[in-house]
């Protein structure tokens, strides 16, 4: 098995449906610094943009060829070929959907050992992830919030390898495309600890119908600059375990987070 220390980072769960849900959801922290505050009435509405500093280890395959990966953010930032990530929430009293949709591309190249199979190794990685869930809030007091949700998480991956001669594979073109989806279930919550300052974090988990296991954790602080506003930097960890005919994507990643999320 060789390793290839430049590659993707895949999913991003969605930081913010990460800390998109723990910061999408800010309409009630908007007043939740205040004496006077008051529940929102009507539905209230929260999109917003994040990023997601995170390096990858794990293993990635197609046709039953397998890689290891064990990339710092640095690592993938200088093999970055295109990304976006994005969420939106609708509430409307305790009850709220939302979701959040994360595609990133990136491709690495080196040299194997010896240079017995090939010269070289080229990857490409296209992932792509997307979260919906609904939520209710358990708990909604001036300083503290907590909300519980389920959903699914949906994959698509395609790992494209290609073995550059001389070797004994090379010339050889692999790729392969999966695309599935498993049921989530998780919590978060939040405490104001003044007018503008607060903490958040959020954990879900699932899998069983695709992937052998899915989670995600975070946990971070947070700035309201108006009722409107708000700003979220934390740090993340999220894993998904799948393998299917040949097609392996058993990886973790963990890093920094940043995001900002309007409502209107």
């Amino acid at each position: 098995m060789m390793q290839i220390r430049q590659l993707i980072a895949a999913n991003l769960f969605a930081l913010f449906g990460s800390v998109g849900t723990a910061g999408a959801a800010d309409e009630i922290y908007a007043g939740a610094n205040t004496v006077e505050y008051e529940t929102p009435s009507g539905w209230t509405f929260s999109v917003g943009t994040y990023g997601w500093l995170s390096g990858i280890e794990g293993d990635v395959g197609a046709r039953g060829r397998t890689t290891g990966i064990n990339a710092s953010f640095d690592d993938i930032m200088s093999n970055f070929d295109v990304g976006f990530m994005g969420l939106a929430e609708a509430r409307y009293g305790r009850f709220g959907i939302f979701t959040d949709l994360n595609y990133i591309k990136l491709s690495a190249s080196r040299d194997t050992p010896f240079g017995l199979l090939a010269r070289s190794v080229d990857l490409t990685t296209h992932s792509l992830m997307w979260t919906a869930a609904g939520e209710y809030r358990l708990i909604e007091q001036p300083d503290v919030s907590v909300d519980a949700f389920a959903g699914f998480r949906l994959f698509s991956i395609k790992n494209e390898l290609e073995f550059n001669p001389p070797g004994l594979l090379g010339g050889v073109e692999l790729s392969q495309t999966e695309t599935w989806a498993d049921p989530i279930i998780g919590m978060k919550g939040r405490i104001s600890i003044n007018e503008h300052f607060y903490l958040t974090s959020w954990a879900l988990i699932g899998g069983g119908a695709s992937s052998d296991l899915v989670w995600d954790v975070m946990g971070g602080a947070g700035y309201q600059f108006n009722d409107s506003i708000s700003a979220v930097v934390g740090y993340r960890a999220a894993g998904v375990d799948y393998e299917n005919d040949g097609f392996v994507y058993d990886t973790v990643q963990h890093g920094p987070t940043i995001g900002l999320v309007v409502r209107f």
